[in-house]
């Protein structure tokens, strides 16, 4: 008599059935991946908790709740897939933000404001 066991170690998803389906870990490689934000019950913005491979928003907002608000510390999840995120280039921030200094209008600086204005 052979028994067929199959060892699964922490983080790996083991092969199941969903219907017709078989899901395994091959297929969990080609999940997207999506950048997760808390907002949390003090705060005003959402913040980046990580990032986390799930095969819908759906799922991962839900991956979300369970991975990252495990101490019912946030209020609201934002989920974005990674390929839609774009970014600029830190190797050129020098002449990406230089235009800003020429601009001194855009300093708070540059107005004097009303004795009337009190709390700005």
């Amino acid at each position: 008599m052979s028994f067929n066991i199959q060892k699964f170690y922490y983080g790996d998803i083991p092969e199941e059935k969903t219907g017709a389906a078989i899901v395994s870990k091959q297929d969990h490689a080609a999940w997207p991946l999506w950048e997760v934000f808390i907002r949390s019950k003090q705060g005003l913005d959402h913040k980046h908790a990580g990032s986390l491979h799930a095969t819908d928003a759906k799922m991962a907002i839900e991956n979300a709740r369970d991975v990252y608000t495990r101490r019912q510390e946030g209020i609201s999840i934002w989920v974005v897939e990674s390929k839609y995120i774009h970014a600029s280039n830190p190797d050129e921030a020098e002449s990406f933000y230089e235009p800003a200094e020429d601009k001194v209008y855009r300093h708070p600086t540059f107005y004097d404001l009303p004795d009337e204005v009190k709390h700005m």
